[in-house]
């Protein structure tokens, strides 16, 4: 996907993910991918929920860049958190990547996960954010890498790539948000419900 993509409204970008194909290369050159199934759409100041919501800070401010770039936070000192940045420069915006369906490198998702491989499923790889970056390798130094090819990115970072739908989802779900106290009338979480890698109730 090019830059223009994203650089649309969150909620339609949001939208339009789901069946995409996500591809993480880390910087030991492992390559892993999966079907995006979930997601969550975070706006900027009309939106309590988004860490957008108060204006920009030191680590919001990236919300408030171009579009086309990852977001990668950490939430209880310990799970990362994978958005994607939207809209126009200037108005912020980012979708939360909440759960895939596991595609390629299943190996090295199950040795980063520290599961077995053999009795795990798909959903103990990349169920919810936190498992979905581990799985992913996705750390805070992947902040600000560019998500499409029309943008460079800097020499010898991880690289994510964003496909084309392969498989879009037959019904396209959408609820409120998981793990919010404010603003929980946007319905701004959507999911493919034939999908066993929900991150969480429908």
């Amino acid at each position: 996907m090019r830059q223009a993509f994203f650089a649309r409204n969150t909620v339609t970008v949001a939208r339009e993910l789901l069946g995409a194909v996500l591809e993480a290369t880390g910087p030991d050159g492992a390559m892993t991918s999966g079907r995006i199934v979930e997601v969550e759409a975070y706006e900027g100041e009309n939106d309590p929920a988004s860490h957008a919501g108060r204006g920009p800070t030191p680590r919001s401010e990236i919300m408030f860049g171009p579009a086309g770039f990852a977001y990668v936070y950490l939430i209880y000192g310990m799970h990362h958190c994978l958005n994607f940045v939207t809209e126009n420069e200037g108005t912020p915006g980012a979708v939360l990547i909440r759960a895939l369906e596991p595609l390629a490198g299943r190996e090295v998702m199950t040795a980063r996960r520290g599961v077995d491989s053999r009795r795990s499923q798909d959903r103990d790889l990349t169920a919810g954010p936190g498992r979905l970056c581990q799985a992913l390798g996705v750390d805070l130094g992947w902040n600000g890498i560019p998500l499409t090819g029309d943008i460079p990115g800097p020499e010898h970072a991880p690289i994510l790539r964003v496909g084309l739908p392969p498989k879009v989802p037959r019904v396209i779900e959408k609820t409120s948000r998981i793990g919010i106290s404010q603003a929980t009338e946007k319905l701004y979480r959507f999911l493919d419900p034939d999908s066993r890698c929900l991150s969480g109730t429908r």
